[in-house]
């Protein structure tokens, strides 16, 4: 067992030198991030002028929320880990852990990992900065339990993040560019995941039907558990549902690849 996790803890630092080679990339989109922020105030600040709640929550609870999935998107979101694995099996990168006894999953999980310690590290600067603008207007939700049941939340999310990334790098067993593929799924996150709003002021049988999806539960679930948007009794069934798509994906992404490598020709050595 110690051996079995020893090699991944060497690709996890890896990883890690890899992704501070890169570490002006992050500094520079976490920047970038707040003038999204920015945008997010002006465009609210608009929309709560004539109204002192919307959906039940004032203008510091929604930028509350708004500021937290920020933060969460850099240190949980797959940013281009689809791109990659498709750019390994293109090449034929994939062929050496064919032949060795690694699981690839397992790899590339370690690489994301080690990418989201750097990127949620370096997002933290650019939010002490803005913190002495925003201080007035955040407003934290009271109990612990928020955070007991927020950070599992959070490690599910990042998991879901990555399966459906890694599923949509596996699809280039079958398609040359998955590009398309990628863009379909960011706008239907974009939408469901909570990113263009909370998804608890959409109807109540549309905000119901969401919560079937996994998309839910990658960016809407940890911030609304964590800035006070939903219940204790609402998060406890929402981490049972979490935890089922995570085991989903899983079987999902390992039937891809079980299907994929039957299609896969390996030339050369």
């Amino acid at each position: 067992m110690i051996a079995v996790l020893s090699k991944y803890r060497h690709a996890f630092f890896l990883g890690l030198q890899s992704n501070l080679i890169y570490r002006w990339n992050f500094a520079v989109r976490s920047c970038f991030s707040f003038f999204h922020l920015a945008v997010v105030f002006i465009l609210w600040r608009a929309a709560y002028a004539g109204t002192p709640t919307i959906g039940g929550f004032a203008f510091g609870p929604t930028l509350t929320y708004f500021v937290t999935l920020i933060v969460l998107q850099f240190f949980i979101g797959a940013f281009n880990e689809d791109y990659q694995i498709s750019e390994e099996i293109r090449n034929g990168l994939i062929n050496q852990f064919l032949l060795k006894p690694i699981n690839y999953f397992l790899y590339r999980f370690s690489i994301f990992t080690a990418a989201r310690v750097v990127s949620g590290a370096l997002v933290i600067v650019p939010l002490l900065a803005a913190f002495p603008l925003l201080r007035e207007y955040l407003v934290l939700p009271e109990g612990l339990w928020r955070v007991a049941l927020g950070l599992p939340a959070m490690a599910m999310a990042g998991f879901i993040q990555f399966t459906i990334a890694y599923c949509f790098g596996l699809l280039t067993f079958w398609f040359l560019d998955i590009q398309g593929f990628v863009i379909l799924s960011l706008a239907v996150e974009t939408i469901l995941g909570g990113q263009m709003f909370p998804l608890d002021l959409m109807p109540p049988k549309l905000f119901h039907a969401a919560q079937l999806l996994p998309f839910y539960y990658q960016m809407y679930f940890p911030a609304a558990i964590l800035t006070g948007r939903i219940t204790r009794a609402a998060a406890l069934q929402g981490l049972g549902m979490q935890a089922g798509w995570v085991l989903v994906l899983l079987a999902f992404g390992g039937f891809l690849w079980n299907r994929g490598l039957r299609k896969h020709t390996a030339v050369g050595g």
